[in-house]
């Protein structure tokens, strides 16, 4: 079945979006994934919480920990899948600039 995914799905709540940017609160319970997506524009992303990714792409899957406000800059056109590796809960603000 195309599309389908046994992990829960990854909550986000748009809080700014206008000309400039766009910013989404990501919520993630343990196990739940973005799924797969491609970044069509270059973004900023500044973990509210530890987070503890398991990340998803051609390359295969990683883990990787990001600390509580270690904030991190990606370029357009990143593909993957994110999800919560951890055993808690785990959320991150995302910030595009158009």
């Amino acid at each position: 079945m195309p599309g389908f995914s046994a992990r829960p799905p990854a909550l986000p709540t748009i809080l700014l979006d206008d000309a400039v940017v766009r910013i989404t609160r990501w919520d993630f319970e343990p196990g739940a994934a973005t799924g797969h997506h491609v970044h069509g524009l270059g973004y900023v992303v500044v973990p509210m919480t530890d987070c503890h990714l398991l990340i998803e792409d051609a390359d295969g899957e990683r883990r990787v920990t990001n600390r509580a406000g270690a904030a991190y800059r990606r370029e357009a056109g990143i593909e993957h899948n994110v999800v919560n590796g951890g055993d808690a809960p785990m959320s991150f603000i995302e910030i595009e600039y158009k």
